[in-house]
Formats: C-alpha cells, sequence, structure tokens
C-alpha cells in the first residue's frame, strides 16, 4: 500500500510538472529553481514509464510515459539545428559569454582563451576592479582593445571587451546586479548593440522576485535596433520568463545550434555537477548563428559559450 502511494504520488508530482512547463506556470520559489532540472525530469519519467511497463504496471507507465513525451516534445527544438549555411553572407561574429567567478589568478588564463577562441566580444560576468586589474595586465588591451565595463565587488560587476570599436551605451537600471552595454557599428554589417548579462539566482523567495524582476528589464530587440544579450541569466529555456524575453526579438543562440541542452553549470571548478542550461547569448532574429558550443572558463564553476554570429549587411 505504501510503495503504491509513493508511486501515484510521483506521478502526480510529474503530472503537475508537466502541466505547468506546457502552460507556462512556473510561478514563485521554489518552482522556479526546480524548472531548470525539466531535461532530468524528462529523462527520469521516460526510464520510469519503461520499467513500469516491464513490471506490469501499464496505467502508471501511460500517465509517466505520456508526460515524458510531452515534456520531450518541448524539448526537441534545442536539439534541432537551425544554424545558418556555411555560405552565408554577412559579417562574421564571434561571442564569447563567460561568468568569471571573479577569479582574477585566472586572468592569464582567459585572455589565452580568448585569444586561442579568436573571441571578437568578450562578455564577462562577476567582473570585478580586481578581476579588470588582472586583465590589463595579462595583456588583454593587445587582444580586445575596445571596453565597456563595470566593474563591482563581489559578483556584481559586469564588462564587455571588444576586438572591434565599442561604444559605451545605456544599460538597464535598477537591476541587482551592475550590467554592461556597448554600440558597435562593424563595417559592412548592420549596427548593434550588445550586453553583458547577470541576473540573481533564484535561490529564495526574495531571490526570485529579483530574478524575475532583472528579466523584465532586460530590453527587447528590434526595439531601436538589433541587440545580442550575453551572460548568466541564471534561468534555462524551461522558464517561462527566460521564454518571453526571448519572444520579444531574440533567438537562443545555443538552441539555434542544435546544442541547447548542453549544460553550464557547475563546471569543473565546483563540486557538483554540471547538471543545468544558465548561460545563454540570445541574439537579434536578423543575425544568423553559424555555430554555438559550451568551453570551460579557466576558474569558474561556470561553462562559457561560444557563438559565432552572421551579422546582417548594413
Amino acid at each position: 500500500m505504501l510503495l503504491r502511494a509513493v508511486r501515484w504520488g510521483l506521478a502526480g508530482v510529474l503530472l503537475a510538472w508537466t502541466l505547468l512547463r506546457l502552460l507556462g506556470l512556473d510561478v514563485g520559489w521554489p518552482i522556479v529553481p526546480l524548472f531548470a532540472f525539466t531535461p532530468w525530469v524528462a529523462a527520469v519519467g521516460a526510464v520510469g514509464a519503461l520499467a513500469a511497463a516491464l513490471f506490469g504496471r501499464m496505467l502508471f507507465a501511460l500517465l509517466v510515459g505520456a508526460c515524458a513525451v510531452l515534456l520531450i516534445v518541448a524539448l526537441a527544438p534545442r536539439v534541432v539545428p537551425n544554424r545558418a549555411p556555411a555560405d552565408a553572407k554577412g559579417v562574421r561574429l564571434r561571442v564569447l559569454a563567460a561568468n568569471v567567478a571573479g577569479e582574477e589568478r585566472a586572468a592569464p588564463d582567459v585572455v589565452a582563451l580568448a585569444r586561442r577562441l579568436r573571441v571578437d566580444v568578450l562578455a564577462v560576468g562577476e567582473l570585478t576592479p580586481e578581476v579588470a586589474d588582472a586583465y590589463d595586465a595579462a595583456g588583454i588591451a593587445k587582444l580586445l582593445p575596445y571596453r565597456s565595463l563595470n566593474p563591482q565587488p563581489a559578483f556584481f560587476g559586469s564588462g564587455l571587451y571588444g576586438r572591434l570599436p565599442l561604444r559605451a551605451a545605456p544599460a538597464p537600471a535598477g537591476t541587482r546586479y551592475g550590467l554592461s552595454a556597448a554600440a558597435a557599428s562593424p563595417r559592412g554589417a548592420a549596427p548593434f548593440e550588445v550586453l553583458a548579462i547577470h541576473v540573481p539566482a533564484p535561490t529564495s523567495p526574495h531571490d526570485t522576485a529579483d530574478w524575475r524582476r532583472d528579466l523584465r528589464k532586460l530590453p527587447g530587440s528590434g526595439e531601436g535596433g538589433m541587440r545580442i544579450l550575453a551572460g548568466d541569466f541564471n534561468a534555462t529555456l524551461d522558464h517561462a520568463e527566460l521564454r518571453r524575453l526571448i519572444g520579444r526579438g531574440y533567438r537562443d543562440a545555443a538552441e539555434q545550434a542544435g546544442v541547447g541542452l548542453r549544460m553550464t553549470w557547475s563546471a569543473d571548478a565546483s563540486p557538483l555537477p554540471t547538471t543545468v542550461a544558465i548561460d545563454h547569448v540570445l541574439a537579434d532574429r536578423r543575425i544568423r548563428v553559424a555555430s554555438a558550443r559550451t568551453v570551460a572558463i579557466p576558474g569558474s564553476d561556470h561553462r562559457g559559450v561560444l557563438t559565432e554570429l552572421v551579422l546582417p549587411g548594413g
């Protein structure tokens, strides 16, 4: 009797999870942080349905299996590539979104990584004054001479380093963490703005409210020109708030490249496994995505997102 109650209790949780996910009703704490693990819940549901069928629990298997299938269908676009063709016309731009965890000792390795990856724009989260100084000492100005920085203590700062000329632009005001913004007008391409993003993690009711507020403060694209948002959103594509932001003129680069299920946190610098995809590059819908992948960021508990974008002609 107890096992039966537990089994159907778990089925009820999976059913509620599926309905909330499909209807975009993931509001409040602790539902918001839990929804970051939706891909794993879908996998567990599929395995559970198969096991139940093998043991003859057909009604349970059908219910759990149906939920798993619905979640997998919602996840499927993340692994179906919609990349720009190799000969796509436009100006190529390599953007790396990197939460560097305020680790100044890794500065030479981060600069070396940006050089090896031929990065055009480096969007840095958790940029402290000490990290900015360490990057200067490591020679970042020779590689990426243009910048728009907002370094702050602890994990509150951010910054943009560019190979192409960047002009400081207004960043959204009133966010918990200091964001950075810059405008660029590459030769042969339409002008655009790029923002380095860091949104609070929804780890408590108060933090969840700030998480939602800050995501809603981020500008859409097409509102005065093209934009690229790059950084640590502390949100996955299973969060309705992030999907609403994307619906305001963006596409997720990793999803466009078919690698939307590559996880970015927690990475090699943490004892926790890499289980959630919370770092993103969001690009204006007029910008094509040629490639995207995750990369290890020295000294950080996040993996970065490196994407090659194809900017339309100006």
